[in-house]
């Protein structure tokens, strides 16, 4: 089992703390493709990186474009925000030409045990 971290902004961070969000969207780049079910993840407050929530890997969801993610899954996994929403945000971090060379990755997790942190 492995640990992977990810810096989120405060507000995608304060939806997988109170359980709205329930998968994180990534290129499925090099770093992701390492990540396999089971696995923990420590999700950091990008304001405050002393916040942290820790969860596992539930389900891996592939797809070739971060359309076909949003629009397969349940669009409650993604936080409270519309598909369109979720595609301005997301097309902020990635571009066109990444998401096509990696496709992405849609990383379920469960909050069962929540660790919310404060160090």
């Amino acid at each position: 089992m492995k640990t992977h971290c990810f810096h989120l902004n405060p507000e995608p961070f304060a939806s997988i703390q109170s359980g709205d969000k329930t998968i994180e969207s990534r290129l499925y780049d090099a770093k992701r493709q390492v990540i396999q079910n089971g696995d923990s993840l420590t999700f950091y407050n990008r304001d405050d990186t002393n916040h942290f929530i820790v969860a596992t890997v539930t389900q891996l969801h592939h797809y070739s474009s971060f359309h076909e993610l949003f629009t397969s899954q349940p669009p409650q996994k993604f936080g409270k925000t519309s598909i369109e929403e979720l595609e301005r945000q997301i097309a902020l971090y990635y571009s066109p030409d990444d998401e096509e060379k990696y496709g992405v990755l849609g990383i379920e997790f469960d909050l069962s045990r929540p660790e919310t942190k404060t160090l």
